[in-house]
Order: C-alpha cells, then sequence, then structure tokens
C-alpha cells in the first residue's frame, strides 16, 4: 500500500465500495481525508479504521454502536476495554434475542397443528391457553 490512496484505492484494499467509505465519512466513522488537487487522500490508517468497522459490523454493532468504539470512550482508554464492554452488551442484547427467537419458534410449531374454524374459536383457545393476560 503506497502512502496516499485514492478512495478506489481505499475501496480496493478494505474490500468495501467507495460509496460506503463516503457515507462512513458523512457518518463520522472516518475522519475527514486530506486532500490534493479535489481528489480525497488516505493514509493507511482508513485501511485499518475500515477493517475494525466492518468486524463491529459483523459482529452486528449498529452504525451508532461503531460511532461509540470509535469516538465514545475517554482517549486514554484502549479500543480493547471500549470493544469488551459494547461486546458485553451486544452478547446480552443478542442473548434476549435468541430467547424471543426460541419462544416465536414454540408459538409458531404449535400453531402448525391448529385445528380452529374461524377467528373466534382461534381467539377463545388462546384466551383460555394464556396466563394472565395485561389489558
Amino acid at each position: 500500500m503506497t502512502n496516499a490512496m485514492s478512495i478506489g484505492e481505499v475501496a480496493e484494499h478494505a474490500g468495501i465500495k467507495a460509496s460506503a467509505i463516503r457515507f462512513y465519512e458523512k457518518a463520522g466513522l472516518l475522519p475527514q481525508p486530506l486532500r490534493a488537487s479535489g481528489q480525497r487522500r488516505y493514509d493507511v490508517t482508513a485501511v485499518e479504521r475500515l477493517a475494525v468497522l466492518e468486524f463491529a459490523k459483523d459482529c452486528g454493532f449498529t452504525l451508532a454502536e461503531c460511532r461509540e468504539l470509535f469516538n465514545g470512550f475517554r482517549d486514554d482508554a484502549p479500543l480493547s476495554s471500549s470493544m469488551q464492554k459494547l461486546a458485553g452488551k451486544k452478547i446480552a442484547e443478542l442473548d434476549a434475542l435468541s430467547q424471543r427467537v426460541a419462544f416465536m419458534k414454540e408459538l409458531l410449531e404449535k400453531s402448525q397443528k391448529c385445528k380452529c374454524i374461524d377467528l373466534r374459536e382461534c381467539g377463545r383457545k388462546i384466551l383460555a391457553s394464556a396466563p394472565e393476560r395485561r389489558t
């Protein structure tokens, strides 16, 4: 990799589209690059930052969470502690989502055995089988 790269070169090295790089700049996830003759010029840190960003996205982090990872912690805090904190939150979120998915799957499997003739019968059976329902 050369010292000063064009947006196309960064995109190629990072394995993403140039439009994604411009989007990340607008979203505050990439610092504004230097310009030479009106063209964006990047150094290797942009590619490294994009690698972390793509990893974070693969982990399921939202853009807001990525922004927090990059910008939301004290300057003297190492990135690893920031990543660990956000990863802990994301794992808890995924655990809750996993429980929700398992519950939904259980309900769908029960619904496959449905023999109700109409909506009223179905509603009565749901009401009879459900624990106290909130109103």
